[in-house]
């Protein structure tokens, strides 16, 4: 099971990715019904609503560092 601090280590850690990209995701966080299941195996990353000049960033980021 994985504990709330690492759900939090794990978001900051992508937004920092995020950002030396210069790309914001304003509603990445983690989603809190997960944490509120039965069996909470492994919490879930809400990485939310982008506008399109996001979008569009993001998947150059994505295909530069797979390059």
């Amino acid at each position: 099971m994985h504990s709330p601090a690492e759900a939090d280590a794990s978001v900051e850690e992508l937004r920092a990715a995020l950002a030396a990209h210069g790309i914001t995701l304003p509603s990445l966080g983690i989603d809190l019904p997960a944490f509120a299941s039965r069996c909470p195996t492994r919490p879930l990353i809400a990485l939310g609503n982008c506008n399109l000049l996001t979008a569009q960033a993001l998947a150059a980021a994505l295909r530069k560092g797979a390059a």
